[in-house]
């Protein structure tokens, strides 16, 4: 897998979750499940057990966010190409089916956010592949979950 454009501040933003999850969130859940561990027998302790489950899914959120970390490189966007589309980009486009216009910024792991007239998308997206390296005015088709994507840059607006 290549790693993947991300900004300082994504960056941060993901490291500092990663802290937050380490240093607050696992030692309460430990407390807590010490608390049901003293309740006697844990065969048929459902704290308990609830408490381990709890854990244990805290542990894969932070493995996978430690995996993203390790797969991204820190981008500056000021040294990303002009008058292309690249990482941070923000590119309009017209939908080609029914003529409506989309806006979507090229954004790294953890940086997402596809609520707002500005979806962030990912650049690892299928809709970020095609558009990457694109011009005003190229046509790109592609392929997302519900078929085939046609669409028109129409505006970039460099990072």
């Amino acid at each position: 897998m290549d790693k993947q454009p991300i900004s300082r501040e994504g960056y941060e933003k993901l490291r500092e979750e990663i802290r937050r999850l380490d240093d607050e969130e696992m030692p309460k859940i430990a407390a807590q499940i010490a608390e049901a561990r003293a309740e006697g027998d844990l065969s048929e302790n459902a704290e308990y057990h609830g408490q381990r489950e709890a854990q244990g899914l805290l542990q894969a959120k932070i493995n996978s966010l430690k995996n993203k970390l390790a797969n991204c490189y820190i981008a500056d966007k000021a040294l990303m190409p002009k008058g292309v589309v690249s990482f941070g980009s923000t590119v309009t486009i017209k939908d080609l089916s029914d003529g409506s216009l989309e806006k979507y910024e090229l954004v790294g792991p953890g940086e997402e956010n596809y609520d707002g007239e500005i979806m962030k998308i990912l650049t690892s997206s299928p809709i970020a592949q095609g558009l990457l390296g694109k011009k005003v005015g190229d046509s790109v088709q592609v392929a997302i979950p519900r078929g085939m994507l046609k669409m028109e840059i129409v505006e970039i607006v460099d990072p």
